[in-house]
């Protein structure tokens, strides 16, 4: 997801939930999120939690490059990419993040990228 600070610099969410439990796993967020950082947080799930069979996610740029697709092939995990323009074939993560958009990133106006982290840590624990 994308949203912006009070200043109008952008920021990037990554949400992550578990379809199986609807569980919301994680929420990266900074200004830019490429392909290295999404490895990243993937990998420090999987530190806590077992190793999904698949993952379903959008088109976005960071989730078909070639450095996810090597990683998700050394852990043998399926990545699925829905059909653009196509948000109802990943229907629990589109209400997730309207959920958050209404409940967090339009719900206040952040100076910094620290102030959204805080926010979004402390909505996740609710």
């Amino acid at each position: 997801m994308s949203g912006s600070l009070s200043n109008g610099r952008a920021i990037r969410t990554l949400n992550i939930i578990d379809d199986y439990n609807r569980e919301a796993l994680w929420i990266e967020v900074d200004t830019s999120l490429p392909a290295e950082r999404v490895v990243q947080v993937l990998e420090n799930l999987l530190l806590w939690r077992t190793a999904p069979k698949q993952i379903r996610m959008d088109n976005g740029p960071e989730l078909i490059s070639q450095r996810l697709e090597s990683w998700a092939k050394e852990k043998q995990i399926e990545l699925i990419h829905i059909q653009p323009g196509k948000p109802a074939q990943n229907a629990y993560i589109e209400r997730f993040n309207r959920t958050f958009r209404e409940e967090v990133l339009d719900a206040y106006l952040f100076d910094d990228v620290d102030e959204v982290r805080m926010l979004t840590e402390h909505w996740l624990e609710e």
